[in-house]
């Protein structure tokens, strides 16, 4: 299955799960318990794969990071808790590559603190949307992400006094 399938896959998932609401309460009900059911199922086979793999010492760092590495799976590592990093190591490896952003904390109960590190106001409000987007699909559990911006940086200003004194040499050299 293409990743353009299994894309289409969860979507069409969602919508006949949605559908199913026409059908009345009961109905509904009975549709998320199936899938709910199955998703139990896929779940304890993953885990005991990842068992097995453990058992035989063919679970490697390389294995680990392929799995991860991949969407599908990574995602689905995700959804029933089998996920080889924690959060904090998935929030890194998706901040790595973004400039002018600064992780300073992932707290116990999912707070993600980060701090903006200079960029102009428009980037940095797209920025934020992308950083926060990232962070969301890569660690789903983090409860709130808190921004720090930075301190603005005092412009180089010139001072009343230079002025005075140009001003007093000017004068004394037409007088």
């Amino acid at each position: 299955m293409s990743e353009q399938d299994w894309r289409s896959a969860g979507e069409r998932i969602e919508t006949l799960i949605a559908a199913s609401a026409t059908g009345g309460a009961v109905f509904q009900e009975r549709a998320e318990e199936l899938v709910r059911l199955v998703a139990d199922l896929y779940g304890a086979g993953l885990e005991r794969l990842l068992d097995l793999l453990h058992e035989r010492e063919v679970l490697s760092d390389d294995v680990l990071a392929a799995l991860a590495g991949d969407d599908l799976v990574a995602g689905l590592l995700l959804v029933h808790g089998l996920h080889p990093y924690g959060a904090r190591t998935r929030i890194e490896q998706t901040l790595a590559g973004v400039p002018h952003v600064e992780l300073l904390d992932v707290s116990d109960d999912g707070v993600v603190r980060l701090r903006m590190l200079g960029s102009c106001a428009s980037s940095a409000a797209a920025l934020k949307v992308s950083v926060r987007d990232a962070i969301e699909a890569a660690a789903p559990e983090v409860t709130a992400i808190e921004v720090e911006e930075p301190e603005p940086k005092p412009g180089k200003v010139i001072p009343v006094a230079a002025l005075f004194s140009r001003l007093a040499e000017t004068s004394e050299q037409v007088s």
